[in-house]
């Protein structure tokens, strides 16, 4: 229980260590900061100075420790939630597809809501020139009617009164005229000052804006006609009140406003650099809203709202150009602020459509859903196809930790045509390699573990003790291509004098090789350790086991015979074999005391007996190979030994070995041989074999290398 505490205490220790340069960092600086912020705190409560210049150094490291922990939260995130493919295809379609439409909607949104605005404020202003020029049209035909009146002589000055009371705009305006600076008209309503001539230095010939007088707001106008060689100039003026700004906001919403507060300064000498930037022709402006207050005169109420998309009002301001009517100053501009709905915006746009409206109203909301229907498709497509790489990643990702189990044959479902699938399928056919890689695998381990047994069992069939005779010592070696060999030599001792020399070479490689190999042991052991009937006169000769007749005699001989062996083992070879199977073999048998060697050769290499004199003599008597053919007899040959002698038995393996110069050849092997005639049967055996691989190389073993050495003495 101990070991399992402290095994999770390691593995939360390792997660809370940091892992990256950047941590390390992180981690030391908050230290650093930790550690100057309780200091500071110690030096101010002992009053020191030093706690004040700690400060700076305090909010320095914590700006940017918070900067590194950011960044080692980004990466956090970033590999927690990035890490599956699902995860980052839908970042990369939130980016691609959502952001962009999001931005879209929010300029669309913005755009709508500026629109909006100076369209209600458009409204405002536009409602307001049309009040100036109305005053300035009225102004104009009231000032040449005066001129012509003044220029007959028939200045009725009642008349204006009687015009007066003839409706509200004329009760609130204010009519004065000025014939050479000389006031010959003046009609002023009640509580209005009388007016003083205009001196205004941009009045030519006329003139309208809107006026600051004694802070209070006002339409002027003024117009300035020749009369009989003077200047008449004559003046309207209107209060902007309350009243006005009740029908400017007439079925329009909220209208406030602010007549004084606002100052207009050239940039380079304006106090307030964070003020509102103002682009005019003759050049920069800043517009200083610092000491606004509240609003001169607000009219209206925001309307209801019309529908469930109409919850929000729509506040915009807007500056009109206000002249200070004393001395020309245009830097105090007035605000109006106007607050309203969409819907109402949109009855004041769409009034001049008449009957259209609705057709347009059914043009925006047919756009406008199919908008919505193309977006919608849109994101389901994204969907889906995120889905089918995302599902065909999973479907990847679970194969792998099947194959990884070493489950081989799970393979993937395939459900579409397309490169997805085709790296399925790519996956399915790897997997059935493997599987299929897998399983011969298995089967050569299999072989090669049936071989190493086969290998054990064949190394116990070559003599381990080989006993000498008195008058002939003898020595073997084989050395397999592969892991069993074909080839076959024994040496057999019968009695103190005699002993049987086999030497023989089985067709084909491997496991079949290697049996037929242990048959011919069995078979050669069997028969030289009883006795075999001599070869006298034909009779039956294993009627039962299918082999056919041979000459022999019914009588059993004195010893074995090589011939009558060959014999033998060549009708039992051909019955119990394949017909392509079959052998090579060299039998013999020497005498001690005749010092002769008695052999038949059944189509092996012809072994060769070498004397001290360097003459060599071939032991070729026999027949053909052993096993191919049925009723095949073989010849029996007899060869001395004499002291000194030397007997050499091979196989092709030792002879046939090609490089760029040709085999090894028989006269290599031989010459070899006779250089070293004097030396010990198995150094001969050494230097021999050596040769043979000096000659083959690099290159791989061809065939089974066999050699057989006897040596008379």
């Amino acid at each position: 229980m101990r070991s399992l505490d402290s095994d999770f205490r390691l593995k939360f220790l390792d997660r809370l260590r940091p892992s990256s340069k950047i941590a390390w960092i992180a981690c030391y600086l908050l230290g650093l900061d930790v550690f100057l912020f309780v200091l500071q705190k110690l030096l101010q409560f002992f009053a020191s100075s030093w706690g004040q210049d700690l400060g700076g150094w305090v909010s320095f490291l914590s700006f940017v420790v918070i900067i590194l922990f950011a960044i080692l939260a980004f990466r956090w995130l970033k590999a927690k939630l990035l890490w599956r493919l699902r995860n980052r295809l839908i970042v990369t379609y939130v980016f691609i597809g959502v952001i962009p439409v999001v931005i879209l909607i929010a300029l669309a949104l913005g755009s709508l809501y500026l629109f909006a605005g100076q369209f209600a404020t458009f409204i405002v202003t536009t409602g307001l020139d049309a009040e100036l020029k109305s005053l300035e049209a009225v102004n104009s035909l009231f000032a040449h009617q005066l001129a012509a009146e003044l220029d007959r002589g028939l200045y009725n000055p009642a008349v204006l009164e009687v015009m007066r009371r003839s409706g509200q705009p004329w009760a609130d305006r204010q009519i004065c005229a000025w014939l050479d600076k000389k006031l010959v008209l003046n009609s002023v309503p009640a509580g209005e000052n009388a007016l003083s001539p205009p001196s205004l230095p941009s009045l030519r010939s006329s003139y309208g804006a809107v006026v600051r007088d004694h802070d209070k707001l006002y339409l002027r106008v003024v117009e300035i006609l020749p009369v009989r060689g003077q200047e008449l100039a004559v003046l309207s003026s209107q209060p902007f009140d309350q009243r006005m700004l009740q029908e400017l906001a007439a079925d329009l919403g909220s209208v406030s406003l602010y007549a004084t507060g606002l100052t207009l300064q050239k940039r380079e000498q304006a106090e307030n650099k964070g003020g509102i930037r103002v682009s005019r022709p003759e050049g920069e402006y800043v517009l200083d809203m610092s000491k606004l207050g509240p609003p001169t005169y607000s009219v209206g109420s925001v309307p209801p709202a019309a529908r469930a998309l109409d919850r929000w009002p729509v506040p915009f301001p807007t500056t009109i150009a206000v002249v200070d009517w004393n001395t020309g100053d245009a830097s105090a501009p007035a605000l109006i602020n106007v607050q309203t709905r969409f819907s109402k915006l949109y009855q004041r746009l769409f009034a001049a459509l008449g009957d259209l409206a609705p057709g347009v109203e059914v043009i925006l909301l047919t756009v406008a859903i199919l908008f919505a229907l193309i977006e919608f498709v849109a994101l389901m497509i994204g969907t889906q196809l995120t889905r089918t790489v995302t599902s065909a990643i999973d479907q990847l990702y679970q194969a792998t930790k099947h194959i990884n189990r070493g489950n081989f044959s799970h393979r993937i479902s395939l459900k579409s045509h397309d490169q997805i699938a085709t790296l399925a399928n790519s996956f399915n056919s790897m997997t059935a390699s493997l599987e299929k890689l897998i399983e011969e695998q298995k089967e050569k381990q299999r072989l090669e573990n049936e071989l190493a047994i086969a290998h054990e069992v064949q190394s116990q069939l070559f003599p381990k003790e080989i006993s000498q005779l008195a008058r002939l010592e003898v020595h073997g070696f084989c050395r397999p291509a592969r892991t069993v060999s074909g080839d076959y030599y024994d040496f057999l001792k019968l009695d103190s004098e005699r002993l049987v020399l086999a030497v023989g070479d089985i067709s084909g490689k491997g496991i079949s090789a290697a049996l037929m190999m242990a048959t011919i042991h069995s078979a050669v052991r069997a028969y030289s350790l009883q006795d075999i009937p001599a070869l006298r006169e034909p009779v039956a000769l294993g009627a039962g086991s299918g082999l056919s007749a041979i000459e022999v005699s019914a009588a059993p001989g004195p010893e074995v015979s090589p011939a009558a062996l060959l014999t033998l083992l060549n009708h039992q070879l051909f019955a119990s074999t394949p017909a392509e199977k079959y052998a090579t073999l060299f039998f013999g048998i020497y005498h001690g005391a005749e010092q002769s060697l008695t052999y038949s050769n059944g189509g092996h290499l012809p072994p060769i007996i070498l004397s001290e004199d360097g003459t060599i003599r071939r032991l070729d008597c026999g027949g053909t190979v052993v096993g191919l053919f049925d009723s095949v007899s073989y010849e029996e040959g007899t060869a001395s030994l004499r002291p000194g002698e030397l007997f050499l038995a091979y196989s092709d393996g030792v002879t046939e070995p090609e490089n760029d110069f040709g085999e090894f050849g028989e006269k290599r092997l031989v010459d070899l041989v006779r250089e070293n005639l004097d030396l010990s049967l198995p150094r001969i055996s050494e230097i021999v074999t050596a040769a043979v691989d000096d000659w083959i190389g690099a290159n791989e073993q061809p065939d089974d290398v066999t050699l057989v050495l006897a040596r008379a003495r």
